[in-house]
């Protein structure tokens, strides 16, 4: 058995008490043959391949403890199977290396968000916005993620503190039309769904930034100012006869919930649509896992199960389950910790192995140095390496951005 050592506080328990999360240090059976093995419990598949060898007891590291989802549920490989009806005219996939596309991606993204800021500085002037230069530029996000959708979802992980209302806004935009990709839908109807993501909080431009950004609980007017956002954005829409009803249906829906606890209406159920049901997700999402002036944002596996415990009487409970299925467990662009010690992004996903994706490390926190760029497959058995838990840069003192252009961009 291995050796814990001083600083590690074991506990033993049994089978029984075995949950999802828990980090195991060695474990026995009848025969009490203690079996050298070490690391976390990813799922309930996990644990009844444990009572089937007749494992009785364990050792544990409580310390080591993690929240997870039931990723078993969330991942399972037949939801995301594409219909046999499925009409989605997709042009011819294009096989572009995510370094290639990144440089690409990276480009499209500072565009956009220079976009988003002539057009809030427009709608602050009162001055008409032209819906075909929000849609050339909404149409070349689409491209992008057809060519390989994880360079922008990847931008998205690179919040910047002074440009929420913009960021998030961009962000939503491009997590819908990897939404929308994922559901196969048709590649004219993601255009529509990535132009209204794009537009759906324009109404937040009228908004005062001192009572966007307020760090105390808002007043009771306040909040009701905020609830006008919607208004104001339908309002800023009205006039644009180039603009479809679905972007406008998003823009209307984007607050409401399946419970009628929504607003501005209150609607319900089947009152909204499927596309208002589907940005209420992807915007929430992004709003929690975005840092703001009176809170940090949470890591990405938080923002899940929030979303997973706030289905199905908030957000519709199988799209929200599509979604993290589409996102994976540790999206694109997060930055994790391995249990080596080892700092590193999530370049790519692993459809087959979702807890095993691959990351970039750049960094080893035990001797607290750089360390040169590498890629590792944490599928491969040659890598003994797990996901240890989510990090925030300061937690490191880390120049993330730097790091992301020199590692993705330059």
């Amino acid at each position: 058995m291995t050796k814990p050592t001083l600083s590690e506080k074991t506990k033993t328990i049994s089978i029984d008490q075995l949950k999802t999360g828990m980090y195991v240090k060695s474990f026995s059976g009848n025969d009490n043959l203690n079996i050298k093995s070490e690391g976390y419990i990813s799922s309930d598949k996990s644990i009844s391949q444990l009572r089937k060898a007749n494992i009785t007891q364990l050792i544990i590291i409580p310390e080591k403890e993690k929240q997870t989802l039931n990723t078993e549920k969330v991942l399972d490989d037949t939801a995301t199977k594409p219909s046999q009806d499925s009409k989605n005219k997709a042009p011819k996939k294009v096989t572009t290396s995510f370094d290639n596309e990144m440089r690409k991606a990276s480009n499209l993204y500072n565009n956009a968000k220079s976009l988003q800021e002539k057009f809030i500085e427009k709608v602050k002037l009162d001055k008409s916005i032209k819906i075909a230069e929000v849609k050339t530029t909404t149409d070349a996000l689409v491209e992008s993620i057809f060519r390989n959708q994880d360079a922008l979802t990847c931008m998205c992980r690179l919040q910047t503190k002074d440009s929420y209302l913009i960021e998030h806004s961009l962000n939503v935009s491009i997590l819908m039309a990897v939404f929308a990709k994922h559901l196969d839908l048709e590649v004219s109807l993601i255009q529509k769904l990535t132009l209204g993501a794009f537009l759906h909080d324009i109404g937040l431009t009228l908004i005062p930034l001192s009572i966007l950004n307020k760090a105390s609980e808002l007043t009771t007017k306040e909040q009701k100012l905020i609830h006008n956002h919607v208004a104001l954005g339908q309002k800023v829409l009205a006039e644009s006869v180039d603009i479809s009803h679905i972007a406008i249906d998003m823009l209307k829906e984007h607050h409401e919930r399946l419970n009628g606890s929504g607003y501005p209406q209150k609607l319900e159920g089947d009152d909204i649509s499927k596309y208002g049901r589907m940005i209420a997700i992807i915007d929430s999402y992004d709003a929690m896992t975005s840092d703001r002036p009176y809170r940090k944002g949470l890591p990405p596996i938080n923002a899940f199960k929030i979303l997973m415990s706030e289905a199905p009487q908030h957000y519709d409970e199988t799209l929200v389950e599509k979604f993290i299925q589409c996102m994976g467990i540790y999206p694109v662009g997060t930055l994790v910790k391995l249990t080596s010690g080892k700092l590193g992004l999530i370049s790519r996903l692993n459809k087959q192995r979702p807890l095993h994706p691959f990351v970039r490390v750049f960094y080893n926190a035990r001797m607290n140095q750089a360390i040169p760029i590498s890629e590792i497959d944490l599928s491969l058995p040659k890598h003994k390496d797990q996901i240890d838990c989510s990090i925030r840069p300061e937690e490191f003192n880390l120049n993330l951005i730097g790091f992301f252009k020199t590692a993705f961009i330059d």
